[in-house]
């Protein structure tokens, strides 16, 4: 029987969802960052970063198409070497909860295609092995970083910001077995501010303490505070927003004009996807 290699790093792939109503450079930096904190661990290697971004359907104020918000990703991260854009969850007609996400991701790195593509795409360290094909199966539960075949395949970690964690506090945002198995099964990793509250916060939540081992909290020392939010803000207040996000992400939101009072006001008076359905689900 083959004894495991104890030097044998675990191999990582961040997951960022998210509106990216644009993208930002700060968006960019929260995988720079997560990568740097796991390899510094000297117990993780991270092959993979993915962005993906939410769909129409998730209602929230001043969201334009994820048509648009899908490509700016994509125009965003052309020149990275290991982050990329999937469009599978923005091309869902219903919201989608996270965790289906982080599943829908595990499976595909767990299936026989996935892992010859990522051996394809990184070095081997023993070449010449070749893999057993078996049917693909999934569950999340039982053994979730290993293949059909009993292969390792790399963990899916949630990469986020401290205000998603918070966030799990707001009532019917998040359902609480939702929770539990995204930071039980795939865990976090949470970019905050040095001297942020975040600990404390994990403290006052019984759940997030329960796994507190599965929650990695980077610090970030570089301050950055750009968003979204006060992106948009600026284009319409006809602000210059260059070195806020990547150049071609600006001039295709300049050639499209695409945020405007306008758009700032669609899905106003709209209740946010999550809301409605968990308010909806717990009166049932």
């Amino acid at each position: 029987m083959a004894t495991e290699d104890p030097d044998r790093k675990t191999e990582v792939v961040l997951l960022a969802c998210g509106s990216f109503n644009p993208i930002t450079n700060m968006h960019l930096r929260l995988f720079e960052l997560a990568k740097d904190y796991l390899h510094e661990t000297g117990k993780y290697k991270v092959i993979k970063g993915i962005i993906s971004p939410v769909g129409d359907a998730y209602k929230k104020k001043g969201l334009i198409s994820a048509d648009h918000r899908v490509t700016m990703a994509k125009l965003a991260t052309n020149n990275s070497d290991w982050v990329e854009v999937d469009d599978w969850e923005s091309s869902q007609s219903e919201w989608l909860e996270t965790v289906k996400v982080l599943r829908h991701h595990h499976e595909k790195l767990s299936s026989p295609d996935a892992t010859i593509s990522l051996q394809n795409a990184l070095p081997l360290t023993k070449p010449g092995r070749k893999r057993k094909q078996e049917p693909n199966r999934h569950d999340p539960i039982k053994k979730k970083n290993q293949s059909p075949d009993g292969k390792n395949v790399p963990q899916v970690k949630l990469l986020c910001g401290s205000d998603v964690l918070e966030s799990f506090a707001i009532p019917n945002l998040w359902k609480l077995e939702d929770i539990t198995e995204i930071i039980q099964n795939y865990g976090l990793v949470c970019i905050s501010r040095a001297g942020n509250s975040t600990q404390k916060f994990i403290y006052e939540s019984d759940i997030l303490w329960k796994y507190k081992n599965n929650i990695h909290l980077v610090e970030e020392w570089i301050t950055n505070d750009i968003s979204s939010t006060k992106i948009r803000r600026a284009l319409r207040r006809g602000q210059s927003i260059r070195y806020l996000v990547p150049d071609v992400v600006r001039a295709y939101i300049e050639k499209n004009d695409l945020y405007s009072p306008e758009s700032e006001d669609r899905n106003a008076g709209v209740t946010l996807a999550p809301l409605q359905k968990n308010a909806s689900d717990s009166k049932n």
